[in-house]
């Protein structure tokens, strides 16, 4: 089976809301939950209810789990193969941290997730097999040829490259597995199981069922698991698979490190039985003094009460929820502070239905676009910006934790950012909830990188998935102004088209920021001093944002002086990449590769020549710190990683920061005005 394929047999199908005749509306999750507790006969009456009341397309699905589960109990085990949907602001909820040592059995031929004829032990009705049943021997005679009592132990969250020396390079399956006692507060409470993120494919059991699997590995996701809890000895397993594949996102080629595990916070999250599964709060895009909010239930068979109060702006207020489970607001909000830089300021938001409450740390701005330039709070704005991996140098591995957000944007806080750029992929939630704190404006993405298979269309619905999740997962952040759905990708008709498609499914799911992707600038054949940008996906976004790397890649840094710009939109330019390599405490002259002169060099001349660009509006260097590529192999100089960032793996500065840093000092004594033109 190729992966695209399984993969869209995993698809959920939840995400509908379902329409039985009469009042009561419902999804296929809540019902499966419900069969739990009624009768065979009316539970799958109710099954087959939905069934028939489903568009064609959905209905089909429907009926084909009905036709190859043979009775009511396996059709709702295998109803929990889809994650239960994203739930906003989980951190906010009372629950569990699964976070520390899980054993691990390390799995290159997936002897536990296949028999010897290639078939998924899952995929039996009873499975005898499999290490998610998690097994001990049954007597002396019986044959067990695992253990995870007695395998080793990794940290989660953590990538296992950074943790164990034989799975540095390591690309395949992991199995984790965690045991657990809980109870949860009241009988009546539900109870979920959320990952961070799980790098790339996670399947998911709990007792020995399988609650799903999920692709992508920079986004959360969760499985609903209030009936399969017991009060004691849960087994929680988890076969994680890093494998790289042509079809997926991102494909097989990068330049990053493909760091496998759990790599960000699992907890279990309770909530009760009707709870606030998603919302959206923030300044109105058409009229700037007032709130417009919308709050998503989850359980709700009738119209509910939902409140909505802003501690410290006069803001309260309630509205009942509709047949669909949701709620909606339009507030005044003339008595704000708005969000910036230089005041990041947030206000307590608090949101109840019925016996559920959650909390939140909300910032309202605005960002727009005018001709040229770039507006926040109506005012024009030039992004003093960074780009940024998400990994601690200081540490190792990949990056998962407040601390590591704090070091991090710190870092940019004192280059003197107003604006980071998280490439090439969501980073953890932290990051943002940080850098709303600290006044960063961000910029986020996802892996839609190099060469992806642009007319394969589960390639497609697993990039608008990623998208969808980090979007949901961030949009009540005031930091995030950029939502960017690719870097660097060849022009192509089927290219564009794919963009396209991204594009519209952010507008859709969040209209008030701006859109863009880094692309790619190319020569003229008859100037070799000639540089242009149109590529035809840059009449769909709202910022032209290029990467140019003239002086490394393309000549020397004396040649920047003489490169001229023809530009295809009247947009604000953001160069969302420029740069070259350098090795920390390597000194020479200015044209010795891989000195820090070299680069200091690069980034004084690079800043002189965007000067000359009337459009241009900010910039993300590539890169704070230096990452770890399996694609930068030279000895002594490389040695595995990319030496671009202007701070080393060591943590230590390299000269071209502070040339960064006197440009970025000059434009904020400014206050932020477009940079000073060259003379």
């Amino acid at each position: 089976m190729k992966y695209t394929e399984a993969l869209r047999l995993t698809q959920p199908i939840h995400h509908a809301r379902l329409r039985p005749r009469g009042a009561l509306f419902v999804t296929m999750q809540s019902t499966t939950r419900l069969a739990f507790f009624m009768s065979s006969k009316l539970a799958l009456a109710a099954i087959q209810s939905i069934a028939k009341s489903q568009a064609p397309h959905l209905r089909a699905r429907a009926i084909l789990r009905l036709a190859i589960i043979p009775s009511l109990g396996l059709w709702c085990a295998a109803a929990l193969s889809a994650p239960a949907g994203p739930q906003q602001n989980v951190l906010s909820r009372p629950g569990m941290t699964l976070n520390g040592k899980w054993h691990v059995i390390v799995d290159p031929y997936e002897n536990g997730y296949y028999d010897y004829r290639r078939e998924p032990f899952d995929a039996a009705a009873a499975p005898r097999g499999g290490y998610f049943l998690d097994r001990k021997p049954a007597d002396r005679s019986d044959l067990v040829e695992y253990d995870f009592d007695t395998s080793p132990t990794l940290m989660v969250p953590g990538d296992w490259n950074s943790q164990e020396d034989r799975l540095f390079y390591y690309e395949g399956s992991v199995w984790y597995r965690r045991t657990f006692h809980y109870t949860p507060s009241s009988p009546n409470r539900r109870v979920f199981v959320h990952f961070g993120a799980a790098n790339y494919q996670a399947d998911v059991y709990l007792n020995g069922q399988k609650l799903g699997r999920h692709v992508g590995g920079f986004t959360p996701f969760a499985f609903e698991i209030t009936t399969l809890l017991k009060a004691s000895n849960n087994s929680l397993v988890v076969k994680v698979d890093n494998t790289r594949h042509a079809d997926a996102v991102p494909t097989v080629n990068t330049d990053w490190w493909n760091y496998g595990g759990l790599t960000r916070d699992v907890t279990l999250v309770e909530t009760p039985a009707l709870f606030i599964r998603d919302y959206q709060v923030q300044l109105a895009k058409n009229s700037p003094g007032r709130i417009a909010a919308r709050v998503q239930l989850d359980g709700a068979t009738a119209p509910v009460k939902v409140t909505l109060s802003i501690a410290g702006a006069g803001v309260s207020a309630s509205a009942m929820s509709d047949a669909e489970g949701a709620a909606t607001f339009n507030l005044d909000a003339r008595k704000l502070k708005l969000w910036s830089p230089e005041n990041p300021q947030l206000y307590g938001v608090s949101l109840t239905a019925g016996e559920d409450r959650i909390e939140d740390r909300i910032g309202f701005r605005r960002i727009a676009v005018r001709g040229n330039d770039i507006l926040l709070n109506d005012r024009s704005v030039f992004l003093r910006g960074i780009s940024l991996h998400e990994e601690n140098p200081l540490r190792g591995g990949r990056a998962y934790s407040v601390e590591d957000a704090r070091l991090l944007l710190g870092w940019a806080k004192e280059l003197g950012c107003n604006f980071v750029r998280l490439a090439h992929y969501p980073h953890n939630e932290h990051m943002a909830r940080i850098a709303d704190e600290l006044g960063l404006m961000l910029w986020e993405e996802v892996p839609v990188y190099w060469t992806i298979q642009w007319e394969n269309p589960q390639t497609l619905a697993n990039a608008k998935t990623q998208l969808t999740e980090l979007i949901t997962r961030d949009r009540n952040r005031a930091s995030v102004v950029v939502w960017s759905v690719a870097n660097e990708t060849p022009v192509s008709e089927p290219r564009t088209r794919f963009l396209k498609e991204l594009v519209d499914t952010v507008r859709a799911l969040d209209a008030t920021r701006l859109v863009s992707a880094a692309m790619e600038v190319h020569p003229d054949p008859a100037d070799p001093n000639h540089r242009i940008v149109d590529d035809p996906f840059g009449a769909y976004t709202d910022l032209l944002s290029f990467n140019q790397y003239v002086g490394w890649y393309d000549g020397l840094p004396d040649k920047l002086p003489q490169i001229r710009w023809s530009l295809g939109y009247q947009k604000p330019v953001v160069i969302s990449e420029f740069g070259a390599d350098a090795l920390q405490g390597f000194h020479a002259d200015r044209l010795t590769r891989f000195s820090e002169e070299y680069q200091e060099d690069l980034y004084r001349q690079t800043i002189a020549m965007l000067k000359r660009i009337p459009q241009w509006r900010g910039t993300t260097p590539w890169i704070l710190v230096d990452f770890r590529s399996p694609r930068r192999p030279l000895p002594h100089v490389q040695d595995g990683w990319n030496r671009k960032g202007l701070i080393g793996e060591n943590g230590m500065k390299k000269k071209a920061f502070f040339v960064l840093k006197d440009f970025y000092d000059s434009i904020e004594k400014s206050s932020d005005t477009l940079p000073p033109k060259r003379p």
